[in-house]
């Protein structure tokens, strides 16, 4: 993939600050990978860390993977929130996420879950087709199959993505405080997620379609079955507290671990999202934390959900106002090759937060 195809492209790591490729270099923001190609880093914005700069120049390929991965996860946050009060906010800003990422709510949970998600889905994916150097199909699918198939084709390499997945974004997290063992647990529900969600696919073979014998292999998930998953974990996650087991004998990884606040409840799974504080109120705009209100929000008058007038913009009301929008319709294919469309004209009714 030549450079100048990525000059335009934006990422985010994990802190939830941009970064992107610029034309412009300098001595402090120049990115040289293992074939002496370098690779520009807006110096206005947060560089990568040294192990995220570390594991780029080890992986050819692998910058457009991650780069992919993580606005595909911002997108799909976006689209499993369009309906609540909090609907995954983005700016252009140094912090995409805005202040959401500094505290230790659900949403914080979530977008942590879903870029990890994003970043090992892409990556398994670019293996199998061939984008990254470092790595292929997962070739490792070759033992016994059933009564009539066998293992073969090209299976995403899930166990790549997951490894690549956890140097380079837990790299981000520094510290033994509960923030910091929080982050590290919902990066890896997102990654589990993405392993767990993967399904055998199938090729046919035989006689006049007879299927006689199939080849099968393991695929990824949809991005949005991750999402739905997600999503789920989202609603059902668990308050939790700074465990310590105090004691000598236990390894660094035991002693500080997550335990739930209420303690008739079971210890979070590696699969559940984890939380410790409550979610700010994200009706009205503060400053202090960072939320944008429901004022001037889309809703539905008719809809007794999350969606509805009455919850959206929180007992506030809301007002309603038409527009005549005008599309394209009863298009026609004529052979060959041309397409013509008449336009339509109607009227919308659209409800609005006060």
């Amino acid at each position: 993939l030549a450079l100048s195809s990525l000059s335009n492209t934006l990422a985010v790591n994990n802190s939830g600050r941009w970064w992107g490729i610029i034309n412009v270099a300098s001595s402090t923001n120049l990115l040289t990978d293992s074939k002496n190609v370098q690779l520009v880093l807006d110096p206005s914005l947060q560089l990568l860390s040294r192990k995220q700069r570390q594991l780029i120049r080890q992986n050819p390929g692998i910058l457009h993977s991650v780069s992919s991965g993580l606005q595909t996860a911002i997108k799909e946050c976006k689209w499993q929130f369009r309906n609540r009060r909090w609907n995954c906010p983005t700016s252009q800003g140094p912090n995409i996420f805005g202040k959401i990422v500094n505290r230790g709510c659900r949403e914080t949970a979530f977008i942590f879950a879903i870029t990890s998600a994003g970043v090992t889905h892409s990556v398994a994916r670019s293996c199998s087709e061939g984008s990254i150097e470092s790595c292929t199909c997962d070739y490792r699918r070759r033992g016994p199959g059933g009564p009539d198939w066998h293992w073969g084709g090209c299976s995403d390499n899930i166990d790549f993505g997951r490894l690549f997945g956890r140097e380079f974004v837990d790299s981000s997290e520094k510290g033994r405080d509960l923030r910091f063992l929080m982050n590290l647990h919902n990066n890896e529900a997102g990654r589990m997620t993405v392993f767990s969600e993967m399904r055998q696919e199938c090729k046919c073979h035989g006689m006049s379609g007879s299927c006689t014998v199939r080849t099968c292999w393991m695929r990824l998930p949809t991005f949005r079955a991750v999402g739905d998953v997600l999503k789920d974990r989202f609603d059902g996650a668990s308050r939790v507290i700074y465990g310590n087991k105090g004691s000598n004998r236990a390894s660094r990884v035991e002693l500080h671990h997550l335990e739930p606040e209420n303690p008739a409840h079971k210890p979070p799974s590696p699969h559940d999202l984890v939380y410790f504080e409550k979610s700010p109120n994200f009706c009205t705009y503060s400053g202090k934390t960072g939320t944008a209100g429901t004022a001037g929000r889309s809703c539905n008058s008719s809809s007794p959900g999350l969606d509805g007038c009455e919850l959206l913009c929180c007992g506030r009301g809301y007002r309603t106002r038409t527009q005549r929008v005008t599309e394209r319709c009863n298009c026609t294919f004529h052979w060959c090759c041309h397409v013509s469309c008449l336009n339509c004209t109607n009227t919308q009714v659209l409800h609005e937060c006060l």
